[in-house]
């Protein structure tokens, strides 16, 4: 059984000019998943169904429930808060 052991970025603060970045990163993050599962053959469908691959979060970023932007949000923060842990900088061009 695998046991996820993540980085702890809980003393991680993101400067305000790195934190704008998240939203833009959590659209991209949902833009990735939504094209690999149009390329595996999923659609647009009201409900979830594996067997008829449909999914109803097969929309625009800007249309999905914010529990689901929330989602990529988080992935978004916590790629962001473990590049920096890391001993990376971002730096805005």
């Amino acid at each position: 059984m695998h046991i996820p052991e993540p980085v702890d970025t809980s003393d991680v603060i993101l400067p305000d000019d790195i934190a704008r970045l998240n939203e833009w990163l959590a659209e991209n993050v949902h833009n990735i998943w939504a094209a690999g599962r149009l390329a595996d053959g999923w659609t647009y469908g009201g409900e979830r169904n594996d067997e008829a691959k449909t999914h109803p979060c097969l929309v625009p970023y800007s249309e999905l429930p914010e529990s689901e932007k929330e989602y990529d949000r988080n992935t978004a923060l916590e790629t962001l808060k473990l590049i920096i842990k890391l001993g990376y900088k971002i730096i805005p061009d």
